[in-house]
């Protein structure tokens, strides 16, 4: 390897988190700060934070159930109408 060409490696460099945990690893960088790591981060915590701007999360919900319910409603509509079907022709079969 050519020497001079690589960034100086420090076996304890210190990563703070916007929290308050730090953490010793190795790093070319002395000290690293970040916003978030595994004792502040959602997924790690299974705190779940939705920031909801200008409702959207609310109006898919709304949607999604406006959907469902309009789906069901005709399902039994043909469902009705099949089985009002089924009636006549054994009707005029016997």
């Amino acid at each position: 390897m050519k020497k001079e060409i690589h960034p100086e490696y420090f076996e304890k460099a210190k990563i703070v988190c916007a929290c308050g945990a730090v953490y010793e690893v190795g790093s070319t960088l002395a000290e690293i700060s970040v916003e978030l790591c595994a004792a502040c981060h959602p997924f790690y915590t299974g705190k779940q934070k939705i920031i909801d701007t200008a409702r959207r999360v609310e109006k898919f919900g709304e949607k999604l159930t406006k959907k469902d319910a309009g789906k069901t409603v005709a399902k039994r509509a043909k469902q009705a109408a099949r089985t009002a079907k089924k009636k006549d022709s054994a009707k005029k079969v016997s």
